[in-house]
């Protein structure tokens, strides 16, 4: 666990190393426990934990690295799961002036600190419904990056409905990486994937995805498919086997989330259905292998973690930024930890508008010391936990909705994530073994 090392062995090798673990005295018998005592000393079995007073990241300066700007608090579909009241957080709907989105990026540019390499992500809503902003905001940032020496890497998220050929020059151009959302079989993403005329999304869809995918792939650009599942679809291999089919090579599919305080919602994953989609995770792992074999790899996203190098405590201490590298603004130039936390007054952090009025000085973050404390070595349920160096203690925002608490991960998604986890590291091993990396020699 500490170690962050992955080792392949035999059943009889398995047996020595419980052995190992449970008779200290034993490693020193003469030639019986060799390897595995000087894996022992060079840290990759075994490993004492890190002292979290000396790795934690509550030492990273109170600079902002990234940034999710909302183009658009309105949305043109009306997904029942959207943890953002179908694109209007709970507010009134509206695009983003121009104006404000220019003191947006402003305001990531000149709370960067000495960061060179940035990050922005257009989000909504639909950001789409909202592109001629998006379009100059890009051409914006290109400018003012220059000045300052930086470089900011630009990423969009959309349902594709207005992604027209035009549209999709211009993110190929300009955009690092594109999220693209669809549940998967029609069926799927119809039941709650729907237009505000209650009309079923995917065949107004699919055909722009397709187009656009295509032309990303010709340019060599990075994109995301990206689905959710619910109770509806805990077979949810079949969605990835269905993107898959469309031509999708990069697919995420993640669980709609709601906690066990929220409104009961027929779509709602508990930990009731935990069993089952434990075994579906099992069984996507081996669609996905059963396509390598056949030569029609897909690249899956929560599959996709590096094994090649041991944890960097630092950095996996808290893996999600938000509130400290991290925040959002919403087209009324309010400042947020994150995209989840928008539109709740309690968590709002300033104004782009009064610091542009202001001359950007003067930013605080009246919430950084708190998410900067939110870390694996504060939060009692990630001190045993396998995969704490892989989950860095989870999503902040599920952890204040659903369990009230930002040091107590929220379980059902911590159950998932370690069953992803490791799913990924027997895809992973897998591979090696097919590779003929390991011998049972």
């Amino acid at each position: 666990m500490n170690s962050g090392a992955v080792h392949l062995v035999s059943e009889r090798v398995a047996a020595l190393l419980s052995s190992f673990e449970e008779n200290p005295a034993a490693r020193w018998e003469t030639g019986r426990f060799a390897e595995i005592d000087a894996l022992v000393r060079e840290g990759s079995l075994f490993a004492e934990d890190a002292p979290g007073e000396a790795v934690t990241p509550e030492r990273r300066g109170a600079v902002i690295k990234a940034l999710c700007l909302h183009a658009a608090h309105d949305c043109n579909l009306r997904c029942a799961y959207c943890f953002a009241d179908a694109g209007g957080y709970q507010g009134p709907r509206g695009l983003l002036p121009l104006e404000t989105g220019k003191r947006a990026v402003d305001f990531l540019l000149e709370s960067s600190g000495a960061r060179k390499n940035l990050e922005l992500d257009f989000f909504g809503g639909e950001p789409l419904m909202n592109f001629d902003v998006v379009k100059a905001l890009v051409l914006y940032g290109r400018e003012r990056e220059k000045a300052l020496g930086k470089q900011v890497r630009f990423t969009i998220t959309t349902n594709g409905l207005l992604l027209d050929d035009a549209k999709a020059a211009f993110i190929n151009d300009h955009m690092d990486n594109v999220i693209l959302s669809l549940d998967g079989r029609p069926e799927v993403n119809d039941r709650l994937r729907k237009t505000v005329s209650g009309e079923g999304s995917y065949r107004l869809i699919i055909e722009n995805l397709k187009r656009f995918v295509q032309t990303r792939e010709k340019a060599g650009k990075l994109y995301y498919v990206r689905g959710t599942y619910t109770k509806y679809n805990r077979d949810f291999s079949e969605d990835v086997r269905f993107l898959a089919d469309q031509g999708f090579r990069n697919i995420s599919v993640e669980p709609a989330v709601c906690g066990e305080n929220s409104p009961a919602q027929p779509w709602a994953l508990t930990e009731d259905d935990l069993p089952a989609l434990e075994s579906e995770y099992d069984r996507l792992a081996a669609l996905l292998l059963a396509r390598e074999e056949e030569g029609r790899p897909v690249s899956f996203f929560h599959f996709n973690i590096d094994l090649s190098q041991g944890p960097c405590v630092y950095k996996r201490a808290a893996g999600c930024g938000a509130g400290t590298e991290y925040a959002a603004v919403t087209p009324e130039g309010d400042i947020y930890p994150c995209h989840q936390f928008a539109g709740e007054p309690d968590w709002k952090l300033g104004n782009v508008n009064e610091l542009a009025a202001a001359g950007h000085s003067g930013f605080e973050n009246r919430h950084y010391g708190l998410f900067n404390r939110a870390h694996i070595f504060s939060k009692a349920d990630c001190g045993c936990c396998w995969a704490k160096y892989y989950c860095s203690g989870g999503c902040h925002a599920n952890a204040v909705h659903f369990e009230g608490d930002i040091l107590k991960p929220h379980r059902l998604s911590c159950a998932l994530e370690r069953k992803r986890v490791e799913c990924a590291i027997g895809v992973q091993a897998k591979r090696a073994l097919r590779r003929n990396y390991y011998s049972t020699d």
